[in-house]
């Protein structure tokens, strides 16, 4: 018999206002010296400088130079300025490419070689072995879920390539989810890395492991995202669908422990080859991952369709009904259909498919994708949603 092991070991502080814990939460480890760490968009937001006064009488500094898909460089500097500081914990604030950055940050504050060379496929990958400083997160978007989840993605900065440091040495101590911190995200911003948490809770609960814990995570977590984007991105200040979506971001990265799937493959792809933002390249390819999928997986997609309330009276139409209301939650977000109707200064055509397809065929997430996925079938995906 198979012997399988669940954990959900983070501790969350949920609720407006739970950033006015961190103080309190620090000292009362003995600690005195945090780094923040954040990205160049909330470094000059009063929102920082709020929460930094909120630290008194901590000895705070800040290291705010991460943007855009989070790469070693970064990590580096990162490391230089916890030494600088004497930094004895680390905050990390802001979406998913600053608390990647903060965790691998604290990994390295404590242990030797490069970054990458923690990655999990690395031919020589190096043990953690020592205790990384105290960590704690606070999330200002609601997409990636990284404040709870045990792993750091990190791209060298010449190929772009993802690689992925996985340990549950990564995990905060404590969580400190206000929704508050995310209300003054921009609407592209709150549709992109809202999809990206309804991508995360319905990629797996579609993945085939065995996890049922996870998969009634997911299904709530995709119920509630269901009832609270179109909310949240049209009324930016609605504190009650700002909470939803804070809460369903944590449950799909507390639930794709279980894995995800060949939308996360793509996306990837196109992050590296295109630079595209990660929950936008989730948003526009979904649909086109999920009719690909549907043959394989339509009695899950039926229950999908159940708790996004658009359920029919057979499976396959309830199946069929799901990718529709992916299509139309799309329009309504203003998330592009296709690749080619994103407005980019690089946009993606059909001479990147090739590349698109060696990036997402050597990518992990698909291997646990409802259908497998074939080099062919990858090319087939990326033609159509061009």
């Amino acid at each position: 018999m198979t012997i399988h092991r669940f954990a959900f070991p983070t501790t969350i502080h949920f609720g407006a206002g739970a950033r006015k814990l961190v103080a309190e939460h620090l000292g009362a480890q003995g600690l005195e010296r945090p780094l923040i760490v954040t990205d160049r968009g909330i470094a000059p937001l009063p929102l920082l400088t709020k929460f930094v006064a909120e630290l008194h009488p901590l000895e705070v500094a800040v290291y705010s130079e991460i943007w855009g898909n989070p790469v070693k460089s970064q990590v580096d500097n990162g490391v230089a300025a916890f030494r600088e500081h004497h930094a004895d914990s680390i905050i990390g604030l802001g979406g998913g490419a600053a608390l990647d950055v903060a965790k691998a940050i604290a990994l390295m504050a404590t242990h030797r070689g490069d970054v990458l060379e923690y990655a999990w496929d690395h031919p020589h990958v190096r043990p953690i072995e020592h205790d990384l400083p105290h960590f704690i997160a606070l999330p200002t978007t609601a997409g990636t879920g990284s404040e709870v989840g045990r792993s750091s993605v990190i791209s060298d900065d010449k190929t772009h390539i993802k690689k992925i440091i996985f340990s549950p040495m990564l995990l905060a101590k404590a969580v400190f989810a206000d929704p508050e911190l995310t209300l003054d995200l921009p609407p592209h911003i709150t549709a992109a890395t809202g999809m990206d948490a309804l991508t995360h809770n319905v990629e797996s609960y579609l993945s085939p492991a065995y996890h049922p814990l996870c998969d009634g995570i997911a299904l709530e977590g995709a119920r509630i995202a269901a009832k609270a984007l179109r909310t949240a991105v049209r009324e930016p200040h609605n504190i009650d669908a700002r909470s939803d979506m804070l809460m369903a971001s944590m449950m799909g990265a507390i639930a794709f422990q279980k894995d995800l799937g060949a939308v996360h493959s793509c996306a990837h792809a196109l992050s590296t080859i295109a630079d595209l933002h990660h929950g936008l390249a989730n948003g526009i390819m979904i649909d086109h991952v999920m009719r690909f999928n549907l043959s394989a997986a339509s009695a899950k997609m039926a229950e999908l369709a159940h708790v996004v309330g658009v359920a029919k009276h057979t499976e396959d139409a309830s199946a069929a009904s799901f990718i529709d209301w992916l299509s139309a939650l799309k329009r309504d977000l203003a998330i592009p259909a296709t690749l080619s109707a994103y407005e980019a200064k690089r946009p993606v055509t059909k001479t990147d498919i090739p590349a698109l397809v060696e990036v997402a065929i050597n990518d992990t997430c698909h291997q646990t994708n409802p259908r497998p996925c074939t080099r062919a079938d990858f090319e087939r995906i990326f033609a159509e949603a061009i």
